[in-house]
């Protein structure tokens, strides 16, 4: 009779420790279940402007199948991917209209903005119509900018993204330099060609450092487009097309692909 009670305590013992641990281990399990949904959030060079095959759903938002998002998507299958960016987006926009797929379940985002906020599109038409100093001129408009009132906007974007998706590793894109120098080129002088450069180097470091305060990485895609500027024989980026003047100074799909891309899989 003893002999009983013992073995009924044993097994009632090891069937408990079984449960436990069996209990711990699914717990564990389901705390390394990690996020892995993807948003693709951010302006035209996230959206893909500039390559073509665009979803017509998308609208004017012109997102397209051969933008990185997209591509990287196909490639890795994330368990869910919803796609944001839209063409012309300021960080407002951004905050307005392109949040509400973030959540517990979001594992990935990426982004590109501030672009639109720093006055891209008057630069670039400033910097084409007129003279050398009125390019010179705008662009320290746009530095000013980029010191003064950029980085709040982007701390905006950056705490709403981190509050909704708490998980989330985030990738900052940023923005390729437009023009190969010292070369023979058609077009704007040298003198506006190193100044959209500078401007653009400008707003990358600003971009890359308000990323590195926010724990986010940022994805220098400056290196990746070396060799691919415009006036460089094989270029990823579209010039002035008075046809489609949206697609103007945007990357290709060779850009998205060749350029983007590899950036965002590296730091992803």
């Amino acid at each position: 009779m003893r002999r009983s009670r013992i073995t009924a305590y044993v097994t009632s013992l090891l069937l408990a420790t079984v449960a436990a641990l069996t209990g711990a281990t699914s717990a564990q399990a389901s705390q390394l279940a990690a996020p892995t949904g993807y948003v693709a959030l951010g302006d035209s060079y996230s959206s893909g402007v500039g390559s073509g095959s665009y979803i017509g759903s998308s609208g004017d938002c012109k997102r397209s199948t051969k933008a990185y998002p997209y591509l990287w998507a196909a490639a890795h299958s994330p368990s869910s991917f919803n796609f944001t960016a839209c063409s012309g987006a300021r960080t407002g926009d951004v905050l307005a209209n392109q949040l509400t797929p973030l959540g517990s379940s979001t594992g990935l985002v990426s982004i590109s903005v501030g672009g639109n906020d720093a006055g891209f599109a008057d630069v670039m038409s400033t910097c084409v119509l007129q003279s050398d100093s009125s390019c010179v001129s705008r662009i320290n408009t746009a530095r000013a900018y980029v010191d003064s009132t950029l980085p709040g906007l982007l701390d905006k974007v950056y705490n709403a993204i981190s509050s909704r998706a708490p998980a989330a590793h985030v990738v900052v894109l940023g923005y390729p330099r437009f023009y190969k120098l010292g070369q023979t080129c058609l077009g704007l002088s040298e003198a506006k060609r190193s100044a959209i450069n500078g401007a653009a180097d400008y707003l990358n470091s600003a971009l890359a450092k308000r990323a590195a305060d926010h724990g986010f990485t940022f994805g220098d895609v400056k290196p990746a487009f070396t060799g691919h500027e415009l006036c460089s024989g094989s270029s990823w980026l579209h010039s002035l097309n008075l046809l489609n003047i949206g697609e103007s100074y945007h990357p290709t799909a060779a850009g998205q692909s060749g350029g983007y891309l590899p950036v965002f899989t590296s730091a992803a």
